[in-house]
């Protein structure tokens, strides 16, 4: 099994499809879609109403491709006994083979859906560009039914997630072939997401998600012949006067991330107060061993600051930059570019344009390929979706599942988790992915407490669960659990 799943474009997607066309006959691909996407409509119905025979479904069809597989999947439905009406949305370029079909099993065209129990959207497919057009758009709304959308919600940028306009928001998504960028930039417009092979034969992805069972056995744990040092020794500038909790939080993310050491520069005693276990010192000079540093949270961006930015990336160490360190690097940004040692930027939307000068724009990926490139470093950018980009590698994001993370303090965590994982050696990409991946689950855990709804959380208990989350996902790798 792969430790990692890809998510392709729409021109990788097309020249695998093409090259399937030449092994099979033709219809094949669009039929084994269909009833992939009928068989996840059968499991919905099930679980809804309890049964199949007499329910009803109903199609909003558009052009083409897309528009045949709604129809197709139709065609399967009405074989289970279910009731189907279709809405042709573009009736002179709907999919002629496939509409025929549904016509002959006795499906039924019509003008508007009425007391349907699920639709399948099946309007635009991955070549389809912007938002719905208005009369799609007023029958999507009008909608109060589960949605299952054949490859994409509609309406939402197969390539970017971004949306511009009226758009699908589905319960479940079924991805024809391959995963598409969509899938994991837009998540929460796709409601569960399930893949249903048809044949193609892809490349290695350009943009790809860890495994959940791969980050729990890649996590750093002690060994036989380990000891304090070995593991890896985190030092963590962070904290000032002003705001104190910003280098509690980010220390103690180090501290329960790993069993290595983590080192603390500063003055702030509530930090060992809180984690005993940490050695502190007023400078860095004075700090000793350290194998990667995390810098900026909450430390202040006055010239005093600066120097100590500036003496840490003038070590051979990785070092990642947060916060007040990012708006050091945006006036200064000769600090960081061209330095020969990992450097990990982890910027939030804010401080990404600070960074560059722009907003990041609806191409996320591209904005942080770019930047990463430019500058010759590992980026992440913070986020729903968190994005991670590193020069001549693969693009990695996490789907956080839930926005429970969205709370101040959260980014001092997530920066603390992965300056652990850059200590115990870890590459950098890896780490950064990894450690939001954690980061994700850890809030996940704190909102929800064992239950099945969730409350808004704060940092503190997210920092909290942080050795919880990491210990589910080892039990993932091991196959001892979820």
């Amino acid at each position: 099994m792969s430790d990692r799943r890809g998510y392709y474009t729409v021109d990788e997607v097309r020249a695998a499809e093409a090259e399937l066309f030449t092994r099979v006959p033709a219809g094949v691909p669009m039929r084994r879609a269909a009833f992939g996407l009928a068989g996840v409509v059968v499991d919905e119905l099930r679980s809804l109403t309890g049964g199949v025979v007499g329910r009803t479904v109903g199609l909003l069809v558009g052009s083409g491709d897309n528009g045949g597989d709604a129809l197709w999947a139709g065609v399967f439905l009405r074989r289970r006994g279910v009731r189907v009406s279709a809405v042709l949305l573009n009736p002179e370029r709907a999919h002629r083979e496939g509409l025929a079909a549904l016509r002959a099993a006795g499906g039924r065209v019509v003008d508007r859906l009425d007391a349907v129990d699920l639709v399948i959207d099946g309007i635009v497919g991955i070549s389809g560009r912007g938002p719905l057009r208005p009369p799609a758009a007023e029958m999507v709304a009008a909608l109060d039914v589960p949605i299952v959308s054949a490859d994409l919600p509609s309406g939402v940028d197969p390539e970017t997630g971004a949306v511009d306009g009226p758009a699908v928001t589905a319960d479940v998504t079924v991805a024809f072939g391959a995963y598409k960028p969509v899938h994991a930039l837009a998540a929460p417009r796709c409601g569960r997401i399930v893949l249903v092979p048809i044949g193609l034969q892809l490349p290695d992805a350009g943009l790809v998600q860890l495994d959940p069972g791969a980050v729990g056995d890649g996590w750093p744990v002690p060994g036989p012949t380990d000891d304090k040092y070995s593991q890896g020794v985190t030092g963590v500038c962070a904290g000032s006067a002003k705001y104190p909790g910003a280098g509690v939080l980010c220390t103690g993310a180090a501290v329960a991330a790993t069993s290595g050491m983590v080192r603390y520069v500063g003055s702030d005693a509530e930090v060992l107060e809180k984690f005993p276990e940490v050695v502190a010192s007023s400078t860095i000079s004075e700090t000793g061993r350290v194998q990667a540093w995390v810098f900026g949270p909450g430390g202040g961006t006055d010239s005093g600051a600066r120097d100590r930015l500036a003496e840490v990336l003038g070590t051979d160490l990785p070092v990642l930059v947060d916060a007040d360190g990012l708006t050091i690097l945006a006036e200064e940004p000769g600090l960081v570019r061209g330095r020969s040692a990992v450097t990990v930027l982890t910027p939030h939307a804010g401080e990404f344009a600070r960074l560059t000068g722009s907003a990041v724009g609806s191409d996320r990926v591209g904005a942080v390929r770019r930047l990463a490139r430019e500058w010759e470093v590992t980026v992440l950018l913070k986020g729903r979706a968190t994005v991670v980009a590193s020069p001549g590698q693969a693009t990695l994001v996490n789907d956080a599942g839930g926005d429970w993370a969205a709370t101040p303090g959260s980014g001092d965590v997530l920066s603390g988790i992965i300056g652990a994982l850059l200590a115990a050696g870890r590459e950098a990409g890896w780490a950064a992915a990894a450690g939001a991946r954690v980061h994700a689950l850890a809030a996940n855990l704190a909102a929800h407490g064992g239950r099945e709804v969730g409350a808004p959380i704060s940092a503190t208990p997210l920092l909290g669960h942080v050795r919880a989350a990491v210990r589910v996902l080892r039990e993932v790798g091991r196959g001892e659990g979820w």
